[in-house]
């Protein structure tokens, strides 16, 4: 696909401001451009740390979404999981409440001035809560090697310990480490797949059980789906995941769930795709569209298009229009210099 120029991208965009309920790493309030194309509409909001090269790919992500659309679906509706942030143990309750029906809980763990007994009561808190929910942890690389086995140890039985670590090759020490010790936990990849040179190196090492892909950092769906396949040939499964997206940021999500080829168990059986941590959109207090709901735990994958009257009403400030004017600008050149 060839690109638009810069000028037919920002023509199309609109900067919207959206408030949340929840502290989500660090962010109180979420800013994103959204573009209005030819073939849907695309989502640019790389997180405001993130350089040119980075966020280029979150550009990528949008230019297809909004000129060539998404693929064919394979399914209409996914399973999703429920997402605690590092709020205390006695708010969690409350949280899933906004997740009817998830029966696999995300929890965010090693917050920064946080200890690993905030971690346990939190994850407490899940299991009183909700009796029989699957846990992954994710720790955002927050954690050294013997501070994630430690985890590991006092947290289970979890699914997986979602980047314990920050390098790849502590990954593969504490996913080697666990087995050794028979602790039934498995390592997930994130940061070192989405922000990595190399994604595949985690396979290559033997790092990780499961890759946790996400639409926007790599560049949009059809790319997820190409990683998603190299990873699975591999012995890898799949979490698709968002990056705090706005409504029209988990279209693309869903549709990569939608799109993941089908997997037949022993018996001929369609596997269906892990749960996927798209359920962000429970922590805006507004969005530019009513969000996709959760019914019993699942999200239909419905392309939902934003409202006019939200997209004036939580538009953003005119500098902060035009400081995301200027981002589009700097990861475009970057895209074009590829």
């Amino acid at each position: 696909m060839s690109l638009p120029t810069v000028d037919e991208i920002l023509e199309r965009a609109h900067v919207v401001s959206l408030p949340m309920n929840v502290t989500f790493r660090g962010v109180t309030t979420r800013e994103a451009l959204l573009i209005e194309g030819p073939a849907g509409w695309g989502e640019f909001a790389p997180f405001l740390e993130y350089d040119a090269a980075e966020s280029s790919a979150w550009l990528a992500s949008g230019i297809e979404a909004a000129w060539q659309g998404f693929p064919e679906a394979l399914r209409s509706h996914v399973e999703v999981n429920a997402t605690i942030p590092a709020v205390p143990a006695h708010e969690v309750a409350a949280v899933l409440d906004r997740f009817p029906g998830c029966r696999t809980i995300k929890v965010k763990v090693a917050e920064k001035g946080q200890t690993l007994a905030d971690d346990i009561a939190r994850v407490n808190a899940v299991r009183d809560a909700r009796p029989g929910a699957v846990i992954r942890v994710d720790a955002n690389t927050g954690w050294s090697v013997e501070q994630a086995l430690e985890a590991a140890q006092q947290l289970g039985p979890l699914d997986y310990l979602e980047q314990p670590c920050a390098t790849v090759e502590e990954l593969a020490e504490v996913r080697a480490t666990l087995q050794r010790r028979g602790i039934f936990a498995r390592v997930a990849a994130d940061e070192s797949i989405r922000r990595s040179d190399d994604p595949y190196r985690v396979a290559d090492l033997r790092a990780a059980d499961v890759a946790v892909v996400k639409v926007a950092p790599l560049g949009g769906v059809r790319r997820v789906l190409e990683v998603a396949a190299h990873l699975r040939a591999r012995t890898m499964d799949i979490t698709v995941a968002s990056a705090l997206d706005t409504v029209v940021g988990m279209n693309a999500g869903l549709a990569a769930v939608a799109a993941l080829p089908k997997l037949d168990d022993d018996d001929l059986i369609d596997v269906a795709p892990a749960a996927a941590g798209l359920a962000t959109s429970q922590f805006f207090i507004e969005d530019v569209a009513a969000p996709h709901r959760i019914v019993d735990g699942f999200m239909d994958t419905t392309v939902i298009t934003p409202e006019r009257d939200r997209l004036d009403t939580l538009a953003a400030t005119a500098d902060r229009r035009d400081w995301w004017f200027n981002r589009v600008r700097e990861s475009y050149s970057v895209l074009t210099a590829i």
